[in-house]
């Protein structure tokens, strides 16, 4: 089972049916996902969790509704007239918590944590987007918005944002297995770029050190380390005796230690002579 429908499983056992008041929340939230216009309402889905989670709440409801099988999906029926939910009080937390569930078990998806991280809702109307975006955003959530010619979509591409939207929705349990994978990956993502960086300086420190033992060997084929001053004739052993060695370990090898930079320009100089 996908990671999107572990977690409508969890939202579809949440016992919100004491409450008449949620119910009407919840299947508001279903029907900001369904094309209204027509005078039967249509909710077609091939997630078994979220046809019966509808089925409860329109049985709480008492309202009629007729459901079949087509193809792979069921198809769930009613007459948009028998539906009466004027009266929310969308200034309520539990009701806007509510809505939102709805929206997400409506047409919600999230896409398992392992691969990138993304959640997404989508829309029939202009009207249901905006009312969706200004709810959650009481929530101080980031979404972000794509209209497209006929349908309106909400999503969230930040871990940490849709640990927050789940956490809204009531998905407690899928919040704490998003966050383990969430966290478990940022660890490997910080090992790997703390592994990538060390090896690029690696290779840096490597390649520079050809160089310059090329250049001093240059000299002392053209017998010219004699000639060479004092101060760069150390240097210049020392990175024979320590191809490896780093700028700043081959300064403190120095009979009187000198900093990275130090050492740096003091190579530069051989490489310059070597060049001349």
């Amino acid at each position: 089972m996908s990671f999107s429908a572990n977690v409508k499983e969890e939202l579809s056992r949440i016992n919100i049916f004491g409450n008449i008041e949620i119910v009407e929340a919840e299947l508001y939230g279903y029907l900001l996902t369904i094309n209204g216009k027509e005078k039967k309402i249509k909710f077609l889905t091939e997630n078994e969790y979220n046809i019966n989670r509808l089925n409860k709440l329109l049985n709480r409801l008492e309202i009629n509704y007729d459901i079949k099988m087509q193809g792979k999906n069921y198809l769930i029926t009613f007459n948009k007239s028998d539906v009466n939910l004027e009266n929310l009080d969308f200034e309520n937390v539990d009701i806007q918590r509510g809505l939102v569930r709805g929206a997400f078990l409506g047409s919600g998806s999230i896409t398992d944590p392992n691969t990138r991280y993304h959640l997404e809702i989508r829309l029939e109307n202009e009207e249901g987007r905006k009312k969706l975006v200004e709810i959650i955003s009481n929530f101080e959530i980031k979404v972000k918005v794509l209209d497209r010619k006929y349908s309106y979509s909400i999503y969230i591409k930040d871990g940490e944002e849709i640990s927050k939207f789940l956490a809204l929705i009531g998905a407690n349990s899928s919040v704490l297995k998003y966050e383990d994978i969430r966290v478990l990956k940022e660890t490997k993502n910080n090992v790997n770029r703390k592994v990538n960086c060390e090896t690029a300086n690696l290779n840096k420190t490597v390649t520079a050190s050809v160089i310059q033992v090329q250049a001093i060997e240059k000299i002392i084929k053209q017998k010219r380390f004699n000639t060479l001053p004092k101060n760069l004739q150390e240097i210049a052993s020392l990175r024979l005796e320590n191809p490896d060695a780093t700028l700043a370990e081959l300064g403190k090898m120095l009979k009187t230690p000198i900093g990275k930079s130090g050492v740096n320009h003091r190579l530069k100089k051989i490489i310059e002579i070597s060049e001349d």
